[in-house]
């Protein structure tokens, strides 16, 4: 009897351990930025967070600098389920639909306040169109405001004319083409050597990238000219979403609330902290002239008319929809 009795109770427990190994869930998530790039540190603690609230039910490992697919990749890998969950910026599926575009429209947000009500009027149309593709949004936080990184003074436009110009999806292109720079497509982890090789020789981007690029070792100016913040979205396949229980469901959503909160308030102290180590590293950080300023207000006027025209209806009512603070 007790030596049927101890096997029961090691096929009981044995039969425990493997209900419990298959209720925990690992995800694969892929990101775009390096893991210094504060978006990918925000990302990690979700992940951690999610661990955390899921009671261990949901693990998230995170591939960071592109190293598991590179940054244009990520959107799809996750449609088709090859990953549950990835991070990406909103503006590189542009070319898919305009509405995806509204918040790298130069000068329509240009301060945290504006992109949080922007963000309020046009989330609902980006959740809309991903969900037609098998997605859910969890949260979207923004880079700080865009500025120009050059290699020479920059007094108006014309002295962009020719330049090759670092692109990172349509908007950056048709800004560069507007500017009369050359744009050329690269990303992220791809900046230093694009710079050193001649491939491009100005770009706008944030304080972050440039900051986390080095940028002084290829470039001496930053003019801070406040052009757009551009969001990261973090998503998530609706069918690997919904095949989680709800308690998990739910600790996915929590984690997810928390990092929008706290990514926000990372990139306003990313901003700051930034542009001083640009200035602290040799570079001329400056505000762009009244020239510059009415070049490139010109410039967003152009591209708002052209967005509009493009996105129609949907466009206009996120227009109508979005409160300026």
């Amino acid at each position: 009897m007790r030596i049927l009795f101890t096997g029961t109770a090691t096929a009981v427990g044995l039969a425990l351990a493997a209900a419990t190994a298959q209720a925990q869930t690992s995800w694969d998530m892929p990101t775009p930025y390096p893991d210094a790039t504060f978006h990918t540190q925000n990302v990690i603690q979700f992940a951690e967070d999610v661990t955390e609230m899921s009671g261990g039910d949901l693990e998230i490992t995170v591939h960071s600098a592109g190293s598991l697919f590179k940054h244009p990749e990520i959107k799809r890998a996750v449609q088709t389920g090859q990953v549950q969950i990835g991070e990406m910026l909103i503006s590189l599926l542009s070319n898919d639909d305009p509405v995806f575009a509204v918040d790298t429209i130069p000068f329509l947000a240009d301060s945290y306040e504006d992109a949080e009500a922007l963000w309020e009027a046009s989330r609902r149309a980006v959740e809309e169109r991903l969900a037609e593709d098998g997605l859910t949004l969890l949260y979207a936080v923004p880079w700080p405001a865009q500025g120009l990184y050059v290699n020479q003074e920059v007094d108006d436009v014309s002295d962009m004319a020719g330049v090759p110009f670092r692109a990172y999806n349509a908007t950056t292109s048709r800004l560069a083409e507007l500017m009369g720079a050359v744009p050329t497509q690269v990303e992220v982890p791809e900046i230093p050597q694009a710079f050193s090789t001649g491939i491009v020789e100005a770009m706008i981007t944030s304080p972050s990238t440039g900051a986390n690029s080095a940028a002084w070792d290829y470039v001496s100016h930053f003019y801070d000219t406040q052009a757009w913040l551009p969001k990261n979205m973090v998503m998530v396949n609706t069918e690997a979403f919904e095949g989680l229980s709800e308690e998990t469901r739910q600790a996915v959503l929590d984690a997810a609330a928390a990092a929008e909160t706290r990514g926000w308030q990372m990139s306003m102290e990313e901003a700051e902290a930034k542009k001083q180590e640009l200035a602290d590293n040799g570079m001329v950080v400056a505000d762009p002239s009244e020239q510059l300023t009415t070049d490139l207000a010109e410039i967003g006027a152009t591209m708002t008319k052209e967005w509009i025209d493009e996105a129609g209806e949907d466009g206009q009512a996120i227009l109508d929809a979005y409160q300026p603070q």
